[in-house]
């Protein structure tokens, strides 16, 4: 939002002048307009990337001028959404953060639509007939299923499971088409995040665990600990009595999963680029001050300078608006005076991904299949039958990891292995894979005794990317959220996490921040036109005043008897 500009210049003098001034209002009036708003978006991502470019659009619309900073401490634009190359190849770029999106996601499908972006065709992975999913309790796979789940994988699912799984695909249905509705008037933009959730009736979603929403619209335990916790798992790291229930339904929308071939950053890339603002990459805000005239001094420094030479480098410019498109607890960003609204602190997940190359397929002893059997390509975990963590976030069970997926392959360029064809693999687990954990779903020897930090051999494993992310907050349960207008001409679009985290639902909020600000914006501007369009009263001099009121009535001035 902007911060309200003054009128024409006739609305802020004295009155006596003001009557006086209607050359001068004008001028000012014609000032009003030409002066740009100057805006400033902290955070690349999703939601800094798409508040960026819908201000741009919105702002044209309305023929405002608008000068857009966005500032992003990385190297790259797209947050949580950046690519790894395995042998510092180019042609093979991995995913390393957020990897799919759906169809229903609106803005991220109409993106890759208007910028042209190509989706990333399925790829046939490892030999023939492998199962295409698993879900691994850490003693079996208490499932599997062939790509393409056809019909007689659909009647495995209802022997094991009854009518669960149509019943749970019935109620994601009905509980995301509500949130859908979150993209329309009347609810869009909505400037309360709690208001709109409690208006649509999701609260009463995210009130309850995924386990007692699941329970009370009479979806089986079975299906329930076994398919939708495997779900929630590899997509939050979270089991059911953990997360809400609005994030579990969320969870099992995969209908429709796409990326975007070359990375899903290039999204958020169009966006910026869309938004025509001055990207400022690696380069940290870590002061907003608030000043008597209402705007903000945004002070920010290169992401890499030494303390020593900080205050030399150190940047202040002004802007009419502030949008803080990160999670404040890690922007580490000094807010003078305080602002009305401060984001609380709260959990998130500390997601360890590992991505390797190996010439080897996953082993199947490790997941309790016979040693002639096929692994399926992709592993997802859940909690064996004789584990209950409850709502404990150390709650990863026996199985040690979250999943394992086959990603594709390519030939080893290297000389010692040149043009060997190797699998890509990624892991997400809640603690450091050694390289012991490695051997054990590859098949091969460990390292040796007293070698626990060491990698494996090249002829295993080639290549390997670790990355410690904190990747979303651990959704308890609430009926309440972050305040999207943090102070006036201060908002924050990270609040949504905790409702639901995701690419789209990031992308959502920087979108209704923008319709927020630039509906300001409209209001202020009409107020100027209206304030120029009214003509001024024309003051005389008494004398002059009555001599002309004589000349016209043909009377002599009435005095009052005292």
């Amino acid at each position: 939002m902007s911060l309200l500009t003054t009128l024409a210049l006739a609305c802020c003098l004295p009155f006596s002048q003001a009557l006086h001034s209607h050359h001068g209002a004008h001028q000012a009036q014609e000032s009003h307009e030409m002066s740009a708003k100057r805006v400033a978006i902290i955070g690349a991502g999703a939601g800094g990337s798409s508040a960026a470019y819908y201000v741009r659009q919105n702002a044209n619309d309305l023929g405002i001028k608008t000068n857009i900073t966005l500032f992003e401490r990385s190297s790259y634009v797209g947050g949580r959404s950046t690519t790894v190359y395995p042998w510092d190849d180019p042609n093979l770029p991995i995913e390393l953060g957020a990897s799919i999106f759906v169809k229903v996601n609106k803005i991220l499908v109409s993106a890759v639509e208007n910028f042209n972006l190509s989706i990333d065709s399925a790829r046939s992975v490892g030999p023939e007939n492998v199962p295409e999913l698993g879900i691994y309790n850490g003693y079996e796979l208490v499932l599997q299923t062939a790509a393409g789940s056809g019909w007689w994988d659909t009647a495995k699912l209802l022997w094991r499971y009854g009518l669960a799984p149509i019943r749970t695909n019935n109620l994601m249905k009905s509980t995301t088409g509500k949130f859908f509705k979150m993209y329309d008037e009347p609810h869009f933009p909505f400037k309360s995040l709690t208001k709109v959730a409690y208006d649509l009736g999701l609260t009463a979603v995210t009130a309850a665990t995924g386990e007692q929403y699941l329970k009370e619209n009479s979806i089986g335990a079975l299906f329930a600990n076994e398919v939708v916790q495997a779900s929630t798992r590899v997509n939050y790291a979270q089991n059911i009595p953990l997360i809400h229930g609005l994030e579990t339904m969320v969870c099992m929308a995969t209908e429709g999963a796409m990326s975007v071939a070359g990375g899903n950053w290039q999204i958020f890339d169009g966006l910026a680029r869309g938004s025509k603002a001055d990207v400022r990459l690696n380069t940290i805000v870590n002061s907003l001050s608030r000043q008597d005239d209402g705007t903000y001094i945004v002070k920010s420094i290169p992401t890499h300078s030494e303390p020593s030479a900080e205050q030399s480098s150190a940047s202040e410019e002004t802007f009419d608006t502030v949008i803080l498109a990160a999670p404040y607890q890690f922007t580490g960003i000094d807010i003078s005076p305080a602002p009305k609204h401060t984001p609380d602190k709260i959990p998130y997940v500390h997601l360890h991904v590992t991505l390797f190359a190996s010439p080897h397929v996953l082993s199947p002893t490790a997941f309790g299949l016979a040693p002639d059997a096929h692994a399926p390509q992709v592993i997802l975990t859940t909690l064996a039958p004789d584990e209950n963590y409850g709502s404990s976030p150390q709650g990863v069970g026996r199985a040690g990891f979250f999943s394992i997926s086959t990603l594709g392959g390519g030939l080893n360029p290297g000389p010692a292995a040149k043009d060997r064809p190797e699998y890509f693999y990624k892991i997400f687990s809640p603690m450091r894979v050694n390289a012991t954990f490695l051997a054990k779903i590859l098949g091969v020897l460990p390292p040796a005794a007293g070698a626990e930090g060491e990698e494996l051999s090249k002829d295993d494993v080639s290549w390997v990317y670790r990355k410690l992310w904190h990747s979303y907050p651990y959704e308890y349960p609430r009926v309440t959220f972050e305040e999207i207008r943090l102070d006036k001409d201060l908002w924050y679009t990270s609040g949504i996490e905790s409702f639901i985290s995701t690419m789209e639902t990031s992308a959502l909020m920087g979108m209704n921040i923008a319709k927020l600000v630039t509906d300001e914006w409209a209001s202020e501007k009409n107020k100027g036109e209206k304030a120029e369009d009214v003509e001024p009263v024309k003051v005389q001099p008494e004398d002059r005043y009555e001599k002309v009121q004589v000349a016209e009535k043909g009377q002599k001035p009435i005095k009052a008897k005292l």
